[in-house]
């Protein structure tokens, strides 16, 4: 039986260590050659640094992009992948977001531009998606918040802000999602 190999030693990426944690300013401050390829996310000083998503995540991503773009009233806009930020000490990339401030160009939205935060889980960030960026997009008071879980079926779940808390208001069926609030959409999931 043969040893394992030693893993590669990825020389193409390297963020130095910071022993007092990173800021919003430091992380955005990043080099492309330092953050390209990469999602780097900021949670209270911390790095979180995940592959780009993978192909289907990509396709699932369109499909949400199709779906909801038509369905958009007048003074939001929808991007993926963007940075937002929460503070000084967090700053995160949701899978996409609906912002109130159209036409606005920046390297990162304030929380409070984000109307809806969606995110699709991937293996490398279940717990992040799931609990992690959900509670902290609540402390922001983010309105809504779409969780999507690939899979045989592919699930969502929409969640509505409600007294602090997000609470769920719409759930996947067969078929897709229905948005009723902040507008009205059919999302197809399969």
């Amino acid at each position: 039986m043969a040893a394992p190999a030693e893993p590669e030693t990825n020389t193409e990426f390297h963020i130095p260590p910071r022993p007092d944690g990173w800021t919003v300013d430091e992380v955005l401050a990043l080099s492309e050659d330092q953050a390209s390829r990469q999602r780097i996310e900021l949670v209270d000083g911390a790095l979180f640094v995940s592959p780009a998503p993978t192909s289907v995540h990509q396709r699932l991503l369109q499909r949400l992009q199709l779906a909801l773009v038509p369905a958009l009233p007048d003074g939001t806009e929808l991007l993926p992948g963007v940075n937002v930020r929460f503070g000084t000490q967090r700053l995160l990339v949701p899978d996409l977001v609906i912002l109130n401030c159209p036409g606005v160009d920046t390297v990162a939205y304030l929380a409070s531009d984000v109307l809806l935060a969606a995110e699709i889980v991937s293996p490398s960030t279940k717990v992040q998606d799931r609990m992690l960026k959900r509670a902290i997009y609540a402390e922001a008071l983010i309105p809504y918040y779409l969780l999507v879980e690939p899979g045989e079926p592919i699930t969502a779940t929409f969640f509505e802000l409600q007294g602090g808390e997000y609470e769920p208001i719409a759930k996947s069926d067969k078929t897709g999602l229905e948005l009723t609030r902040p507008f009205t959409a059919t999302i197809r999931l399969a």
